[in-house]
């Protein structure tokens, strides 16, 4: 249960550090305001003199997960406490360690490519851990409580605002850029969870089940489900076996399926949407 723990943590500070990375060396020196507590932080940078955006960031994100506690308490959830303090403090660092005030290339595209890739994996992957950074996630849980609007609706209301603002203070063509930066790391984030969740749906149709179902209860330790039918041209019986892998687990299994039963008719679908025990949970 420790490691177990150790290891969910590992990957949490993991995501959040790349989205510490990708905000501090390519967002902030570029002016990109994607959405988010950082976007608002680069606005506010640049009409508050004194103020770094990663000093921003800090304070916003402490302001924000107070909040967060007083109006939903132990709900609002350890993992994103974590994650957004880590961040903040993470970025905090980077600004005191490694002052940066420009862009490492004169290709703006190729740095926002970074700036929305870097970002959209780690939330991926805190997205994934049933966590996420908090910042503006805990304004539009607050609207989800007190009004009708929906949390995906308010995300992009709150991200389409400071998108805005960033037209009005960086010009035309920051904004076009932060613009394409938002649109992008929606896109990106789905893709990256649908990969981490990947895995491989096998229907398999074969006269020897038992020595299939044998290999993947045993050795690749998943479950399985027996169908027993018959064949539609040959009247013969057979039985369809129903498993899902990993995507790892997969080629070995295709592998030992030929061996066992090289007549077996095997269909294999990918899929990234799985409930159940030894996936995301019962529900």
């Amino acid at each position: 249960m420790q490691d177990e723990r150790l290891k969910e943590f590992g990957w949490l500070t993991l995501g959040t550090t790349l989205m510490s990375i990708g905000i501090y060396f390519f967002k902030f020196p570029n002016n990109f305001s994607t959405g988010g507590v950082s976007g608002i932080s680069v606005i506010l940078g640049k009409l508050i003199n004194g103020i770094t955006p990663g000093a921003l960031v800090f304070i916003i994100n402490m302001v924000l997960l107070v909040i967060g506690f007083m109006i939903f308490g132990k709900k609002f959830g350890i993992k994103t406490a974590y994650a957004s303090i880590l961040m903040s403090v993470q970025i905090w660092i980077l600004e005191w360690l490694i002052p940066t005030g420009k862009p490492f290339t004169n290709q703006p595209l190729l740095e926002l490519m970074f700036a929305v890739m870097l970002p959209a994996f780690g939330a991926a992957i805190l997205f994934n851990m049933d966590a996420s950074s908090g910042g503006t996630d805990v304004i539009a849980m607050v609207l989800k409580k007190y009004t009708e609007i929906d949390i995906g609706k308010a995300l992009l209301f709150s991200d389409a605002i400071i998108v805005l603002g960033c037209f009005l203070v960086f010009g035309m063509q920051t904004g076009l850029f932060s613009l394409l930066g938002l649109a992008a790391k929606a896109l990106v984030v789905d893709s990256v969870i649908e990969s981490i969740n990947l895995c491989k749906y096998f229907t398999i149709i074969t006269t020897k089940p038992h020595e299939v179902c044998d290999y993947i209860v045993n050795v690749l330790k998943r479950g399985a489900t027996r169908i027993e039918g018959e064949g539609a041209f040959t009247n013969e019986e057979k039985t369809v076996v129903l498993t899902v892998v990993r995507r790892a687990q997969g080629i070995r299994l295709q592998k030992e399926i030929k061996r066992i039963d090289h007549k077996a008719f095997v269909l294999i679908t990918n899929t990234s949407e799985i409930i159940g025990k030894g996936f995301r949970g019962a529900i």
